[in-house]
């Protein structure tokens, strides 16, 4: 079971710049295609920009042409919880860090379907890429 991280508001936004406050804890969701990591071909892993929590290879990282980074699995079980997400008038499944609790985005069932069929849709402004040395 993965330690829970807690902290006050107050820390969150002293630690997390604006932008990564908006979306890791106000649930906010960058706009399409201008993210950091959208069109990012390096090698590494990619953490929880709240936590440091490791939760995407790139191994699994694919370009959907949704405007967002998309990854078809996470690195290991347990790395993200999944909550339902009836915000917009739309039923989606939100997806959280299972360390931190920060948004990451949203899971959708529209993924390669010669991996697992998932496209796990994730803001930029929600991960740090550690790149391989």
């Amino acid at each position: 079971m993965t330690e829970k991280i807690k902290k006050s508001d107050a820390e969150w936004r002293a630690e997390l710049t604006p932008n990564q406050y908006a979306v890791l804890r106000q649930q906010a969701t960058e706009r399409p295609f201008t993210g950091e990591y959208v069109n990012s071909k390096k090698n590494g892993v990619y953490a929880c920009a709240g936590c440091g929590q490791e939760l995407f290879s790139s191994d699994t990282k694919y370009n959907s042409r949704s405007g967002w980074p998309s990854f078809w699995d996470v690195i290991d079980e347990g790395k993200v919880d999944l909550v339902e997400d009836l915000s917009h008038g739309m039923r989606r499944v939100e997806v959280v860090c299972s360390r931190c609790e920060g948004h990451l985005g949203h899971l959708f069932e529209d993924g390669p379907r010669d991996k697992t069929g998932l496209r796990y849709c994730i803001n930029s402004l929600a991960l740090e890429l550690k790149e391989d040395q």
